[in-house]
């Protein structure tokens, strides 16, 4: 590692150890998951944050504690039990482009990964792979099961088609990583920390670039694995606690 490596390395750990606190929880769409004490309350919860985690945070928290209160604040229970007319109140959920009929779909499809795929660590290792790629396209021939209309399809991104998969990244980081921190849960035990990916959007891919990590210009997949193996070189078993340097700095203006 070079010595400019090796201070950018210095830095981004600091500011690692300086955004990865309990006080980052409060304004971030993990503090969805961090209402529940139990592992598929926590797993169903984060998805449900994660996937509309895009645009205003606090619009992001206000909606997904809207889901939560839908679900009378047990999503497990709802996800197993739920009956037809309980979905109802859910035609009406939008955020951005996320809307009542793509809210319905998400609930009958995590309906059927709770009770014909043991639920969502489950469908997202059926495959054994060393590159999470893999894991993400098989989730995603899992999530599609249930019947749906094709506009709900974009909402669960595919690396396969370029897509950073920002969202299922970071849901994953959530999920995956384990520190003393206390923000990330590391409550899945069959993906390694080692195998996780960059969670990359405007603010960590411009930071990415600012210090001179990221070459490729388009938030994408290429873009996703190339600043990843940087991450990853300089700590191989934890690339993507990183994320909350980049992120970090990115909400708070580094680059100007």
């Amino acid at each position: 590692m070079h010595t400019d490596d090796k201070t950018i390395k210095e830095f981004l750990d600091e500011k690692y150890f300086h955004y990865n606190s309990k006080d980052f929880i409060e304004l971030d769409p993990v503090s969805i998951p961090h209402l529940f004490t139990k592992k598929e309350d926590r797993e169903i919860a984060g998805f449900l944050a994660a996937t509309i985690a895009w645009g205003n945070r606090k619009s992001i928290i206000n909606n997904g504690m809207k889901l939560m209160n839908w679900m009378d604040h047990s999503p497990h229970e709802f996800i197993l039990h739920h009956k037809k007319k309980d979905r109802k109140v859910f035609e009406k959920f939008v955020h951005r482009t996320f809307n009542g009929s793509d809210c319905i779909f998400f609930i009958e499809s995590l309906q059927n990964i709770y009770t014909n795929h043991n639920g969502l660590e489950s469908a997202f290792t059926k495959v054994n792979s060393a590159g999470l790629i893999d894991n993400i396209t098989q989730f995603r021939t899992v999530f599609l099961e249930a019947e749906h209309l094709k506009r709900a399809e974009k909402h669960i991104s595919n690396p396969l088609q370029k897509s950073s998969a920002k969202r299922l990244c970071m849901y994953l980081r959530w999920m995956v990583r384990k520190d003393k921190k206390g923000v990330d849960f590391g409550i899945w035990k069959n993906i390694s920390p080692s195998q996780l990916c960059l969670p990359l959007d405007v603010h960590t891919g411009n930071v990415s670039r600012g210090l001179g990590l990221l070459t490729r210009k388009q938030n994408d997949w290429q873009a996703v694995e190339e600043i990843t193996s940087v991450l990853r070189s300089m700590d191989p078993k934890d690339p993507v606690k990183y994320d909350f340097a980049l992120f970090g700095l990115g909400v708070d203006k580094f680059l100007k």
